[in-house]
């Protein structure tokens, strides 16, 4: 017989509001980043810095796919306008 034991640490969360604006690309990456890559404090310095990199890794990784994904969003929003009968405020939408 297997025995396993788990032991979790308290979830934590960061907060981040913006004002007049929602938050960028940028800013969702790095909530998820920071969601997904945590390194303990008292960890060995040789092991923090790794991480550190794959954490800068991950960022621009995501930062990237966030972006793709707005720019697929919104061409998909402009097509169904644009088969709607709405080409002029497609064309705007496109050009934002």
């Amino acid at each position: 017989m297997f025995e396993i034991k788990v032991e979790a640490s308290k979830v934590l969360f960061d907060v981040k509001t913006t004002e007049n604006r929602g938050h960028s690309p940028e800013e969702v990456a790095e909530l998820c980043v920071n969601r997904l890559i945590s390194v303990a404090d008292d960890s060995h310095p040789l092991i923090k810095a790794q991480a550190q990199a794959f954490r800068e890794q991950m960022f621009a990784v995501v930062t990237h796919y966030i972006k793709m994904g707005i720019e697929q969003d919104r061409a998909t929003l402009c097509e169904t306008l644009r088969q709607s009968g709405q080409g002029s405020l497609a064309e705007q939408i496109r050009r934002l």
